[in-house]
């Protein structure tokens, strides 16, 4: 077929990897063919020949031979090559091609992402296309894909390494496939079953749980019983300095005694009781890993963890930064720190931060987190061979500043405490001043360094009255979920992984149980868990679902069969399902009723900025099928009326124009990675700048 037999066919999980890879081993050869319209590289180091060839991700997707929505329970699956509309026939020639390539060649390698995901993808191509020769396949191991590396990893790669990865992988989407199929089948007959009309609900062993995260926030927080209480604050003045202090109790429960403070202090000079003074050394930042990055990036940029996610792999497949899916907060000294950072010079924007970085000894400042096969994220010191987006410029600036930042030494903060006596009552004034920026000079304008100077005091000073009040608040219920705050709770809870936590978030938005900003549970999201927590309590109880992450770390290990893991989650399976059965209409009335609310809800947008009384609702016309938002009190006269973009997911974001007070809404698309954030007012003063492409 290439004219070439005897060599060696490696097995890669994406084209720019393959491509990637193919160069690196191709030092005395490397070309590209086509087979069938797909490409593959053929390369040649010495006397070893390689082919090239990859997949799309995974080629191969669990299926129920049945195929039939409304049976449950399912437990008889099979691995089957992926069959989506969009993908089939590319899926299929790829693994027609890499069939036809495997029977000339001599030996294996799985040069797929090593982790679970990769492992799988990698497996299952050499066991169904290439004839079952998973078992004697080489591992190409690598953390980034910079030709020095990849070359070491093929110089060194052994038989059998992944295998344990393999079984864990396989088992855990049969675990995922299983829950998922059986689950999301109950919910949804449940509800044809009542109104005779199919409804995709989804629910899986790890969505349960997180959905019922957020339920439980909600839950505290319409439950909350405000509580009032009053904080009286002063301003002080010393040389013309005007400072802020605070009564030293905090919260005062009783209005009487905050009246009582502002009466024997109105007027009163202060005196300087106090002053204590600390010295705090801050430590640099542990490197990231993947969870750590993406809450970053939402603290700074408010790049949902997906989002992030797809931008790191960007930046991986263009050899700028490490793998980015991995649990670990550790720098080996194998990656050779000083040759990174000095490579990193030839960016004019880091070459200043390097030179002073390479003055001193370079000792990472690690974490406690680790992960057997891959270090945390750092840059790889390759330097960008194309100009990066803006989003991608922000992701891997975050990535070095915060590598840098890990060399750097402790920061030293002066932490001031001033103690004010006014007529008998003592209130606290509180400095910080940074003495010795450190590792603070690397993250910047990414370290959180506010300093807050008061004037030079001494104890028994006088300080000038500038004013005292009394300002009444009520005690808060708990912050809604964010996606960031959400996935560190799945992080804290071991549940799901690394590679799915964001995907399992994205997809609770998706199915409409849960809202995407601050997160809220929808009446869909609410009646979902009341069905699983009163058939299927065990579902949605991060105990069943950590037990599965520890038997699948024991199946990695080797230690557990998978079979064994299997057979005790369809026992469990069962019988929790027998018993939905036997509910399936009472579950289903309760459905319907709130997928129902739920849309409603989701079809408000906000409230009409000209009756100011009405709601702004997403209407379709029955005449062009063109979809708007007009005034609920239209019936009333009111004229509130705008276009909508036509494609897209429209969804509310509870904020209004600051200039024309109209809403603000998300609009995503389908296939495409971001939003667009725009002001539905086309006649708004500031339209030129109403949007804002964002994640």
């Amino acid at each position: 077929m290439l004219g070439v037999k005897n060599y060696i066919l490696t097995i890669c999980e994406k084209p720019d990897a393959a491509r990637r890879i193919a160069r690196a081993i191709g030092k005395d050869e490397f070309r590209e063919a086509r087979i069938d319209g797909v490409e593959v590289y053929i390369s040649r180091y010495g006397k070893k020949r390689y082919v090239v060839c990859s997949a799309l991700g995974h080629l191969y997707t669990l299926e129920d031979p049945t195929a039939k929505r409304h049976i449950y329970p399912v437990f008889d699956v099979e691995w089957i090559p992926l069959s989506h509309e969009k993908n089939r026939e590319r899926v299929a020639r790829i693994i027609s091609v890499i069939s036809k390539l495997a029977r000339d060649a001599s030996h294996f390698v799985n040069s797929c992402d090593f982790d679970q995901e990769g492992e799988v993808i990698g497996y299952n191509i050499l066991k169904y296309a290439c004839n079952s020769k998973h078992d004697n396949a080489f591992r190409a191991k690598f953390s980034t894909l910079t030709d020095d590396e990849l070359r070491s990893a093929f110089e060194t790669m052994e038989q059998g390494t992944g295998k344990g990865l393999a079984d864990a992988g396989r088992t855990r989407h049969m675990l995922d496939f299983i829950y998922g199929v059986n689950l999301s089948r109950a919910l949804s007959e449940s509800v044809y079953q009542s109104n005779k009309r199919f409804r995709n609900l989804t629910i899986g062993r790890v969505q349960g749980p997180t959905l019922s995260f957020v339920v439980e926030r909600e839950l505290e927080i319409r439950t909350h019983l405000p509580v009032p209480f009053w904080v009286v604050t002063a301003k002080f003045a010393k040389d013309d300095q005007i400072f802020d202090a605070q009564y030293e109790k905090g919260k005062i429960y009783k209005l009487t005694e905050a009246n009582q403070i502002l009466l024997a202090c109105k007027g009163k000079n202060g005196s300087v009781n106090d002053i204590n003074s600390t010295t705090v050394r801050q430590r640099p930042p542990a490197p990231f890993n993947l969870g750590d990055l993406q809450q970053e990036a939402y603290r700074l940029f408010h790049f949902s963890p997906s989002f992030t996610l797809s931008i790191a792999e960007k930046l991986y497949l263009d050899a700028l930064i490490s793998y980015p899916r991995t649990s670990s907060q550790k720098l080996p000294r194998s990656i050779n720190y000083k040759k990174i950072i000095r490579n990193l010079a030839g960016i004019n924007v880091y070459s200043s931060l390097v030179n002073d970085l390479l003055k001193g000894k370079l000792i990472p400042n690690e974490g406690i987190k680790d992960d057997p096969a891959h270090p945390a994220i750092h840059p790889t010191g390759e330097l960008p061979k194309r100009r990066l987006e803006g989003t991608e410029w922000k992701l891997y600036d975050l990535i070095v500043k915060r590598f840098l930042a890990t060399f750097g030494d402790p920061a030293t903060i002066e932490r001031i405490v001033v103690l004010i006596d006014v007529n008998g009552y003592k209130f606290k004034a509180n400095g910080r001043i940074t003495k010795y920026a450190g590792w603070t000079k690397y993250y910047s304008p990414y370290a959180n360094m506010h300093d807050v100077e008061l004037p030079q005091l001494n104890v028994g000073d006088i300080l000038a009255n500038k004013g005292i009040k009394s300002a009444e608040k009520f005690t808060q219920p708990p912050l809604r979920f964010n996606q960031a705050s959400l996935l560190e709770m799945m992080e804290k809870e071991q549940i799901g992984t690394k590679a799915t936590r964001a995907e399992i978030i994205k997809t609770l938005i998706d199915r409409g149980y849960i809202t995407s900003e601050s997160i809220e549970a929808t009446d869909l999201g609410f009646a979902v868990i009341e069905s699983m927590r009163s058939y299927m309590p065990d579902i949605v109880s991060t105990e069943l679902t950590r037990e599965m992450e520890k038997q699948l770390d024991e199946v990695e290990l080797g230690k557990l069969p998978s079979d064994n893991v299997i057979d005790r989650a369809v026992e469990k399976l069962i019988g929790t399902l027998a018993v939905f059965k036997s509910k399936e209409a009472e579950v289903g009335k309760g459905m319907n009723a709130a997928i129902v609310t739920t849309a409603m809800a989701q079809n408000v947008v906000g409230t009409c900025p000209l009756c100011k009384d009405g709601q702004l609702r997403i209407i379709r016309s029955k005449q062009s099928g063109k979809r708007f938002v007009g005034c609920s009190n239209f019936g009333k006269g009111c004229k509130g009326s705008m276009p909508l973009p036509q494609t897209g997911i429209v969804r509310k974001t509870r904020k209004v124009c600051s200039v024309c007070k109209w809403p603000i809404v998300f609009v995503r698309f389908k296939n495409r990675k971001f939003s667009w954030k725009l002001c539905i007012n086309i006649n708004c003063p500031t339209k030129k700048n109403a949007v804002e492409k964002i994640k």
